[in-house]
């Protein structure tokens, strides 16, 4: 390692580091306000306490953070590969000599520790995907690279699955972010979004309802390119109004013949005129979209658990769930965070935090004692200073001279979006319950230490962008 390559405080981007260390300190109050007993004091040293645990988590961090500082940046995107395989032969190896917790068996156990190989496999992935962008015989554009680059995510998806751990497996699909700004083309995502969007859509209503709104937007979509298009935009607004009318009066199955019939008709006038492209993107929207609903519908009703259906129900239809069994903690979650008003009740003062009416409080459901003891106050800053850590990120992933840093950075901010995002609109009951930390706040060795890593060495490319 060259002199040029040590450890320069000068260089170093000291407001993320110091937006780093301000979500750590908030972490590690809430957690130490979620196990304080005023009647039974621990010292946040001891390590029979989540606090205690925790404050020995932090300092490890620190120490992560030191050694990613005086190794050499290149060793990183050198490694790159190796890394990966380490990563994913630490999750293969969970499978089988991992602790089962709560269903899942995700843990190597190393006494009253465990260690969670998935928080750690973001990183390998993150480096490689880095790696495999910035060779310079790779095209995103080109399919062989597009499949390389997916299989890089899609394998850690896959052993993660098996464990089985749906949320940490969701976390990789920030990777799509780092693809789209290596220039992946927008009409895969826009695709995805509408596959996603009617995958959804077919667990919440009948399939014939989605049809037949499938079937009306291929008819504005054919009026709309026809001449004198005025006048079939009128058409379209009293056929749509009569469809609706149709089918609130539970004549589905006639208004889905009607407007089959009308598709039918303008898709032949289309033919006619010589527009055979617009024919067959209308034949596969409608195909498509179909087997999409069908197959959302039937996996929901057949191939789902019960606890599975339930925890869908909990999101998307919490109106047929019961308030004290499955909606029970979001019901909880969010009468605690709304019960801190706008003030908070204040710090160690929260009762509901304290009697434990949410469950995994001091992890997937932090959220909910910063809303309650810190109210709109407290969480409305937190959420700020969240989001000006990722705004931070980005700006760093803009700036880097090497095209490894900049797919890498981007690659953090993805990982950390997600989380946060998914992790606080859990709480909220706008998104599903799934377990994610909320990174460095959630109670967690592996999640602190995973989460450092990656800064750490986020900070160490940045601080050698003028020699990379």
């Amino acid at each position: 390692m060259s002199r040029r390559d040590n450890f320069d405080g000068r260089n170093v981007d000291w407001m993320t580091f110091t937006l780093y260390l301000a979500l750590v300190v908030v972490g590690w109050l809430m957690i130490y306000a979620v196990g304080y007993n005023p009647q039974d004091p621990k010292s946040i040293f001891d390590l029979d306490t989540q606090v205690g645990k925790q404050t020995l988590f932090i300092g490890a961090s620190f120490i992560v953070l030191f050694f990613t500082s005086i190794i050499d940046w290149k060793f990183w995107r050198t490694f790159a590969y190796v890394i990966y395989a380490i990563g994913m032969l630490a999750l293969i190896g969970v499978l089988f000599f991992g602790k089962e917790v709560k269903g899942a068996t995700s843990w190597y156990s190393l006494g009253s520790f465990g260690l969670q190989p998935s928080e750690f496999a973001k990183f390998a992935t993150n480096v490689a995907m880095a790696a495999f962008l910035s060779t310079f015989n790779t095209d995103i554009r080109n399919f062989r690279s597009q499949l390389t680059a997916f299989g890089l995510f899609i394998l850690p998806i896959i052993l993660i699955l098996l464990q089985p751990d749906a949320g940490s497996a969701m976390v990789f699909m920030s990777f799509l972010v780092v693809l789209y700004r290596d220039g992946l083309s927008a009409n895969l995502y826009i695709v995805g979004f509408a596959a996603a969007t009617l995958l959804i859509l077919g667990l919440v209503y009948p399939p014939l309802t989605i049809i037949l709104g499938l079937l009306l937007i291929c008819i504005l979509l054919l009026m709309f390119n026809q001449k004198n298009r005025i006048y079939w935009m009128i058409s379209f607004v009293v056929l749509l109004a009569a469809s609706m009318f149709m089918a609130n009066q539970e004549f589905l199955l006639g208004t889905l013949a009607i407007n089959t019939a009308i598709c039918l008709a303008l898709m032949a006038i289309a033919w006619r005129q010589r527009k055979s492209g617009l024919v067959v993107r209308m034949l596969i929207l409608l195909f498509i979209g179909s087997t999409l609903v069908y197959s959302a519908n039937f996996t929901f009703n057949n191939v789902l658990e019960p606890h599975q259906q339930d925890r869908i129900n909990v999101w998307l239809r919490p109106s047929k769930c019961d308030p004290q069994g499955p909606l029970y903690n979001v019901l909880q979650s969010k009468m605690t965070i709304g019960s801190g008003g706008f003030q908070g009740k204040g710090f160690l003062e929260g009762t509901m935090t304290k009697l434990n009416y949410v469950p995994e409080q001091s992890t997937d459901f932090i959220f909910c004692t910063i809303g309650e003891e810190q109210g709109f106050i407290g969480t409305f800053g937190i959420i700020s200073l969240i989001m000006l850590f990722l705004y931070r990120i980005v700006i760093l992933a803009e700036r880097q001279r090497s095209d490894f840093s900049r797919y890498y950075a981007y690659g953090v901010a993805g990982i950390l979006f997600v989380h946060f995002f998914v992790n606080i609109g859990m709480t909220m009951g706008l998104v599903p319950i799934i377990g994610i930390p909320l990174p460095f706040i959630s109670y967690g060795g592996s999640s602190i230490l995973g989460f450092t890593l990656l800064i750490g060495v986020l900070l160490k490319l940045d601080s050698n962008r003028f020699t990379a």
